[in-house]
Parts: C-alpha cells; sequence; structure tokens
C-alpha cells in the first residue's frame, strides 16, 4: 500500500459558498475525511481506535489555497504522514484536479488522547509503533507551518454563541471545523465579494462542550491580516477558558 493516500471528492453544490466556490470549512472537513480514510487503512484510525477507547484530537490546521475548487467539480486530495513522536504527528495535504493543477496545501498537527480521561497517551503503543511504518519524508509541502498566534491585550469582542447540538462531534466536543466556520462567519458577504481567504491557521487549546459560550476576540494585525482569540464561559460555573486562537490571512 503506497504511503500516500490519494482520496477524490466533489464540491458538490450545498457545499459552495454564493460565488460557487467550495466553502474554506467544507475543504477542511474534507481534509479530515482524507486523514481518516489514510489512517483507517493503514489500521490506526478511528474505528479502529474507538474499540480501544483512543481517538485522534486535531491540534493545529493551516490551510492555504490559491484558489478554490468550484461548484460540482471533482478534485483529489493527497495526504501523508510527515513526522511521528510520542505524543503528536504531523499531517500533511495536497489539493488538486489530479491532474497536475494544484489549488492548496495543508499542514496538521494531532495527538491521541485517552477517551476515557481525555489525557494524551502514546502513539507508539499502537501496534507497536507501526505509524512510523508510514512516514513520507520527501513529498514537499511548500507553504508555512502554523505558528504561535500572537495578540495584545486591546482586542474587541465582536460576538458570543452558544455551543449546541449541530456543533458536537462524536468526541463530544465542537467539531474542529465548526470553529473555523463560526470565526469565518464574522465577516459579512460584501467582505467576501471583494477579498479570497488565502490562508487560515488555527491553534486548539481546550475542547468547548454542549452550552458553553464561545466569545470571539477580534484583532487586526496586518493589513488583510486579522486574529482571532476564542474563549469559552462555563455557563455553571462562570470560568472564562481560551479555546483556540486563529490567524487569517485574506487577499483582493
Amino acid at each position: 500500500m503506497n504511503k500516500i493516500g490519494t482520496y477524490e471528492f466533489i464540491a458538490e453544490p450545498f457545499h459552495c459558498d454564493f460565488s460557487g466556490r467550495m466553502f474554506f470549512g467544507h475543504l477542511g472537513n474534507q481534509m479530515l475525511n482524507a486523514a481518516d480514510f489514510h489512517s483507517t487503512d493503514r489500521g490506526f484510525g478511528m474505528k479502529y481506535l474507538m474499540t480501544i477507547n483512543r481517538s485522534w484530537v486535531l491540534s493545529r490546521l493551516a490551510i492555504e489555497m490559491e484558489e478554490m475548487p468550484t461548484q460540482y467539480e471533482r478534485f483529489t486530495i493527497e495526504t501523508w504522514v510527515e513526522s511521528a513522536m510520542r505524543f503528536f504527528t504531523s499531517r500533511n495535504f495536497c489539493v488538486s484536479d489530479g491532474n497536475g493543477r494544484v489549488y492548496g496545501y495543508g499542514r496538521s498537527i494531532w495527538a491521541m488522547i485517552d477517551t476515557v480521561t481525555r489525557q494524551p497517551t502514546d502513539i507508539y503503543s499502537i501496534d507497536n509503533g507501526a505509524i512510523n511504518n508510514w512516514i513520507v519524508t520527501d513529498k514537499p509541502c511548500p507553504i508555512e507551518k502554523g505558528g504561535r498566534v500572537k495578540m495584545s491585550e486591546n482586542v474587541e469582542l465582536v460576538k458570543t454563541i452558544e455551543v449546541n447540538y449541530n456543533d458536537i462531534d462524536i468526541n463530544g466536543h465542537v467539531n474542529s471545523v465548526k470553529y473555523i466556520e463560526h470565526v469565518l462567519d464574522l465577516w459579512d458577504i460584501d467582505w467576501y465579494r471583494e477579498h479570497h481567504l488565502k490562508r487560515f491557521e488555527i491553534a486548539y487549546v481546550a475542547e468547548a462542550h454542549q452550552s458553553d459560550l464561545l466569545n470571539f476576540y477580534l484583532e487586526q494585525t496586518a493589513e488583510n491580516e486579522y486574529c482571532v482569540r476564542l474563549v469559552k464561559a462555563e455557563i455553571l460555573t462562570g470560568n472564562q477558558v481560551e479555546v483556540c486562537r486563529c490567524k487569517l490571512l485574506f487577499t483582493q
């Protein structure tokens, strides 16, 4: 079996925005699907991990796109494991039309957790570290890795939402892609008529759950560059906990 997984998808119309281009969040979701297909086929995917109280959780994701697939267009996502350590593994993505035309790339960092204790667990404990058999070091991913998202204390609270049923995934917390969708909703359609989202980075810090309130703090850090901090307010305790930080780069 090839170390690099290649999967074909279609940009379905209801996964595309007003311009006929695929929603950024849906593209992210298909990247995560490709990651699951790849890991499942090779024996360390969610289907197996759930039987031993283990799960993959996304720690960081960076997606950089020159253009997006359009409605009804078939596109290909290649994915491969770039490196693995005891508690984290890095996985890359390439999005193309399957014929040499590349739309963009993605980089991600994953941790494996114990679903009972919710604590990180040893990746090498799965099948005697078999993930090392699938590492690819000679395939380039020519975008920068996600870095630390720096924000000042002078940030504006721009939105508050409550976590609801449709935000929650199989791990019992807010789905990774839902954060992306909620952040992108901070700008309206008129903004997206004039701007292309070139790069999106997100670093996950803590989990959010049903009925938590998510506060969105926004700061412009450069021309067409914005950072967003999400903080959850636990309804029962009132505790304020940072959940994730994002950086967005737009072009016109």
